[in-house]
């Protein structure tokens, strides 16, 4: 935790923990995740995706194809016995409403060739047949690196509607020109000028590159941000904003945590002229707030007669992050290590100062899969309300209201004598998720909480909130901010209350959904 505030120590003493604020709750609650009594309980999401075995890290952009989302994913099937360095395949699974999804298996396979495993990349439909393996053949471009240094952008293609896919020759469509960091292109499809475009990560840049035939690539130019750590998986799309405005994303995974800055999806609004990017201001702003939605892409959203929607899209990350991505209770209980955030929707608004941000819910579909409605209507609460409801995987939506108060939200996943949960809400000027009271994979203890800001002159937030298994996502005054968190609360810790500090607040239209997948 990033030191302890009023506000830790009032929850602390408000649940009755004793010496909850010692180092060894952050610290010592992240070493529980190895130990051997983690196993209490299965671990495996309720309603997010997770891999089916072994271990699973970056999403790869979906494509849509034959009324379903392709969505591919770096998948290691050798995990449990040779680790992440035993590499990764391209996995494939299937969904209709990006909530419940099909396993195809593996589409893209590792060492079939001596270049080894598939990294990141992604996918594209060649509707015309420019790069020759047929009028709507999927086409793969996808990083490898041989000898683990020389990474170098090389392609697949496929004929059976993207299930399987082969490998086009052992040399690189576009091979390194003498960098170290030189992966995850992304490619688009630039219809206004008859070619191809990718984006790909190098270093502190962001290359541009032009192909007519997906073949042959021709550097063109590139857009560079320092400070905000190796940038990786670009991503490039068009977007209408709810006023009508026309705007180009550009967007990066990147690590700002040394700067005090998420380490999550920064992007930044412009102008792309089909060649250069043009930033609407200097600095990104984050599409995620919180520890653990990295590698996240961006694809087109589709309505449901197929036609695309110009004014959204959708966007998935992977809930984990590589300053502790193996330490986690779900491989040595559940067999696998891999779970992704929910899909959200994207859109475009326009601030009151005249600038645009992207807004994120979660998608639609989920609606159709509710299992159980729990309305709890308007609730006041001066201090600490415990609730009647228990639950490891569930939806709460609520409307906080106040006259004067310093802070207010929820204990998730609170354990039975109150001495562990996660917080949720909002203190003073930010808006926070804090995983440090309860199993964190972060065994620094630096990186609990997450914070994003909050004018608290409002007296009033909306707080939406996805609670699953090992996850907390938090959607804040209609998804103006997200906190996409990761943590392993026992299995038996299902307890929920409702707090304020300094005052009172009625928590209005309190509504709990479950889901069934």
């Amino acid at each position: 935790m990033p030191g302890i505030s009023r506000r830790s120590l009032f929850i602390a003493s408000a649940v009755g923990a004793t010496g909850a604020l010692l180092p060894a709750v952050s610290k010592g609650a992240s070493a529980q995740v190895t130990a051997e009594a983690a196993c209490t309980g299965s671990y495996r999401a309720e309603y997010h995706f997770t891999v089916p075995d072994q271990w699973m890290n970056d999403p790869q952009r979906p494509v849509w194809i034959d009324g379903e989302y392709h969505y591919y994913y770096l998948y290691n099937p050798d995990y449990s016995t040779g680790g992440t360095t035993a590499g990764t395949a391209w996995r494939l699974a299937t969904s209709t409403d990006l909530v419940s999804f099909t396993d195809r298996g593996i589409a893209v396979p590792k060492d079939t060739t001596p270049n080894g495993d598939v990294w990141s990349g992604s996918a594209v439909i060649d509707t015309d047949n420019t790069a020759g393996f047929g009028a709507g053949a999927v086409i793969v471009l996808a990083t490898m690196a041989p000898d683990d240094v020389t990474q170098a952008q090389y392609l697949y293609y496929s004929t059976d509607g993207g299930r399987t896919f082969t490998n086009h020759g052992t040399d690189p469509v576009l091979p390194n020109p003498g960098v170290r960091d030189f992966r995850d292109p992304k490619v688009i499809r630039d219809e206004e000028r008859g070619r191809w475009v990718m984006t790909l990560a190098e270093n502190d840049k962001v290359g541009f590159y032009h192909s007519a035939d997906l073949k042959s690539w021709t550097y063109v130019g590139g857009f560079i941000k320092g400070g905000i750590g190796v940038l990786e998986c670009p991503d490039l799309f068009r977007i209408q904003a709810e006023d009508g405005t026309w705007k180009w994303v550009l967007g990066v995974s990147a690590n700002g945590k040394a700067s005090g800055l998420p380490s999550t999806y920064a992007y930044w609004t412009g102008a792309f002229d089909g060649t250069t990017f043009t930033a609407d201001a200097a600095d990104p702003q984050w599409l995620d707030h919180g520890w653990d939605w990295y590698a996240a892409v961006t694809f087109e959203k589709r309505n449901t007669n197929g036609t695309l929607d110009p004014a959204a899209r959708y966007a998935i990350g992977w809930m984990n992050h590589w300053d502790y991505a193996n330490t986690t209770p779900t491989i040595e209980c559940d067999g696998f290590n891999g779970t992704d955030s929910i899909v959200r929707e994207v859109t475009l608004k326009r601030a009151t100062d005249g600038t645009y941000y992207m807004a994120s819910q979660p998608v639609v579909g989920l609606d159709d899969h509710v299992s159980r409605t729990v309305d709890l209507g308007d609730l006041e609460v001066d201090g600490t309300l415990l609730l009647d409801y228990t639950g490891t995987a569930y939806e709460l939506t609520t409307e906080i209201t106040w006259d004067q108060l310093t802070g207010a939200g929820l204990q998730l996943r609170r354990s039975a004598d109150g001495g562990r949960h996660i917080d949720a809400g909002i203190y003073g000027d930010y808006a926070f998720v804090n995983r440090g009271y309860t199993v964190s994979p972060d065994t620094s203890g630096r990186w609990q909480e997450s914070r994003s800001p909050f004018d608290p002159s409002a007296r009033t937030v909306r707080l939406r909130i996805l609670i699953d298994r090992t996850s907390v996502e938090m959607f804040v005054d209609d998804g103006r901010y997200a906190h996409s968190t990761e943590a392993f609360p026992d299995p038996a810790d299902i307890g929920l209350a409702l707090f304020t500090i300094d005052g009172a607040a009625v928590f209005r239209n309190t509504v709990i959904r479950e889901f069934s997948i």
